[in-house]
């Protein structure tokens, strides 16, 4: 039994255990037909003669050609290309005070989840690592039935209002005359689409910035992005916005990383996440919570119903009440990743909505695209979405329905069957929306509060490090700059001149524009907590490349090996050929990349081994000089051992360590940890 298989049959939950009813293994089993019929034969069909036409009767064939032909499912408009995986979440204490959810109440309950991330943008042949905002969904499998948290890695949106949701998405797509641009939106229409609609002003300061190129699904934040409700068991709401906080902090990749390794490795990001639980390093998140009382609505100078505008966390802090641990992969990826439906209106009481009139839209649009993609009203009988409690309503009939009904009646209210199922109150479990007073007239526009469309997206700016600004600069103009009219290019940098004066001019800059008149900033405020540079830093699942050539230095790179292992680091060797490396004839490495199939972009540092033979060889690929020089221009840590230095392009310089810098192996091996945990060394020059 391989490791994927271990760690799913340890990591069943009873969601899993549902499942185990429709999982069938086809080990040694004998072939039928999809109604059960024993098969004799599988490779001709049947025919008049063995050469001649194949004949209608040939049930076999025709059931097989027909779900062959059937096999692909309509890919969703937006969130194509995604990947899954299953795990289980706790809370950390008690949330009575504020909502009467049952899977926020006690510490000891492991309530079963299934995530997807996703890409929003690009077709599911789309590659990973574009410049993209990521979905972040989790569906609960919760006693009280399934409840959807469905957001996204940025905490706003484009758009405020659900109708232009339409708009935004055709013009960010590839243009209708010629299906391009895939999975980016350096093209005219997304851009028009901005000068022309300014509330996405901060949300495209999000999309221009590293938060758009994850280095990992399991180090980037999750946001619920709209304001939702907690209700608790007197009836009282607060207002509230959900955020996942990865454990391993939140990390990037750098521009040029995330192109060479579209095409080096389009699945580098569900790869990451695969491998991680297929080892046993978990990917982890904590669900914070950012709460407002119901009075406290108009106390601040943004809307807190508006999607295009974050709560700040040092004004509103978060506050950490749990924990989702993904600790097993998909059986099958169509069956579960693929037919998973996520729909915000999926919630358990104590949970409900707001006037967010983006959220308003959602609530209808994600019932409407599972018809169309799932074929019907049944999708909720698919076992992935399945709740693991028991269903009973009147619904009936329907393609593709699986449940069997016994009985007469289908009807509310009845006789018959004592009035069976029947509704239940509040107080014993049944769902209450929550009674808001509403009032006013029946209008087409948005709220006053709504029309501050700068603000927020200067505040992101001024939160910047110098490092993210200058990444934010230059997203703009490579965007900017594949956009074919002149008109649009000076429309944007007109717009964000709204924004912050110095950053409309720095992106004016080589595009062909006039610059701005210099102007202020629109907010002088900033939040620490935007800035990625001020996240967790650890180790732990770095992946190191180990440049070894036949003939190194053993003892030195056992010891630096050990050190790296023990703080969790992954260190795979890379050599010219696969099979094994020797050290002295007796001991030996072995290989797990060829220097054809490796590149530094698929890992976090590089370590050159010691021993002049092995350097010798090294030199003679000259793809290793490359590989070493390509991880010091991405700003990576680089260590070498004894002449192993002779490969890097310099010395000395931050992030860069060598044996010689550190005197004892012991000092190297954690001089490199320190520089592998520090992720990138900015202060590089390349």
């Amino acid at each position: 039994m391989n490791n994927r298989e271990n760690s799913n049959n340890e990591n069943r939950t009873s969601k899993d255990e549902q499942l185990e009813e429709f999982r069938v293994h086809n080990d040694g089993k004998k072939m039928t037909t999809n109604q059960g019929l024993t098969v004799s034969e599988d490779e001709h069909s049947l025919k008049v003669g063995d050469r001649g036409p194949t004949l209608m009767e040939d049930f076999h064939f025709r059931e097989k050609m027909t779900h062959f032909d059937h096999e692909r499912i309509p890919e969703r408009i937006v969130h194509a290309r995604g990947f899954g995986a299953h795990g289980y979440f706790q809370v950390y204490e008690s949330m009575k005070e504020y909502t009467r959810a049952k899977f926020l109440q006690d510490p000891s309950v492991q309530t079963p989840v299934f995530v997807r991330f996703s890409t929003v943008a690009g077709s599911r042949g789309s590659a990973d690592t574009v410049r993209d905002v990521r979905g972040f969904a989790t569906k609960f499998y919760t006693e009280e039935g399934n409840y959807d948290l469905v957001g996204n890695n940025m905490p706003v949106f484009f758009i405020q209002d659900a109708m232009k949701f339409p708009d935004f998405i055709h013009a960010v797509k590839p243009e209708p005359h010629n299906e391009i641009p895939q999975a980016q939106s350096a093209h005219d229409t997304f851009w028009d689409f901005v000068a022309n609609n300014t509330e996405s002003a901060h949300m495209v300061m999000w999309a221009m910035s590293d938060r758009s190129l994850p280095r990992s699904l399991r180090m980037m934040e999750g946001f619920g992005v709209h304001t939702f409700r907690f209700i608790n068991e007197v009836g009282e709401a607060h207002f509230v916005k959900f955020h996942w906080k990865p454990t391993l902090g939140t990390h990037s990749l750098v521009w040029d990383e995330t192109q060479k390794l579209a095409g080096k490795d389009p699945d580098f990001n569900r790869r990451d996440l695969w491998d991680a639980i297929d080892t046993g390093n978990y990917p982890e998140f904590e669900l914070g919570i950012q709460i407002i009382k119901e009075d406290e609505e108009f106390n601040f100078d943004f809307d807190i119903l508006d999607p295009t505008k974050l709560w700040p966390e040092e004004l509103i802090p978060v506050r950490i009440i749990g924990k989702m641990t993904l600790n097993r992969n998909t059986d099958n990826f169509f069956a579960e990743t693929e037919q998973i439906a996520f729909h915000p209106g999926h919630v358990v009481p104590g949970i409900d909505f707001t006037n967010d009139p983006l959220l308003q839209g959602r609530l209808f649009s994600y019932t409407d695209t599972q018809l169309s993609r799932l074929g019907g009203p049944n999708f909720h009988e698919i076992p992935i979405n399945r709740p693991i409690v028991p269903v009973h309503n009147n619904q009936r009939d329907g393609m593709h329905r699986m449940t069997i009904n016994p009985g007469q009646v289908s009807y509310h209210k009845n006789g018959i069957a004592n009035n069976s199922p029947r509704p239940v109150p509040a107080d014993q479990g049944g769902y209450e929306h929550y009674t808001e007073k509403v009032e006013g007239r029946k209008v087409r526009q948005r709220s006053e509060s709504f029309k501050d469309h700068y603000s927020q997206a200067a505040l992101f700016w001024n939160s910047m490090s110098d490092v993210e600004k200058q990444h934010i600069v230059s997203a703009f103009q490579f965007e900017l700059g594949k956009v074919q009219s002149k008109e649009i290019r000076q429309n944007v940098v007109d717009m964000f001149a709204n924004v912050d004066g110095d950053l409309a001019i720095r992106i004016s800059d080589g595009l062909g524009t006039i610059p701005p008149e210099a102007k202020g900033s629109a907010s002088t405020q900033s939040s620490p907590a935007l800035s990625i540079m001020n996240t967790i830093h650890t180790p732990v699942t770095r992946k190191v490349a180990v440049l070894v050539g036949d003939g190194y230095q053993d003892e030195a790179l056992t010891s630096v090996l050990q050190t790296l292992m023990e703080a969790g680091v992954q260190a795979e060797i890379v050599s010219p050929k696969l099979g094994y490396v020797t050290s002295d004839g007796v001991n030996r490495l072995e290989v797990k990349h060829s220097l054809l199939g490796a590149d530094s972009v698929l890992f976090d540092a590089v370590l050159v081994a010691g021993g002049r033979q092995s350097v010798d060889n090294l030199l003679t690929e000259p793809k290793v000089i490359d590989f070493v020089k390509e991880a010091y221009q991405h700003f990576k840590p680089i260590g070498a051992i004894g002449e192993g230095a002779e490969l890097l392009p310099k010395t000395e310089g931050p992030g860069i360590v060598t044996s010689e810098m550190n005197g004892d192996i012991q000092s190297f091996g954690k001089s490199l940890l320190e520089a592998i945990t520090a992720h990138r060394h900015w202060s590089r020059t390349v």
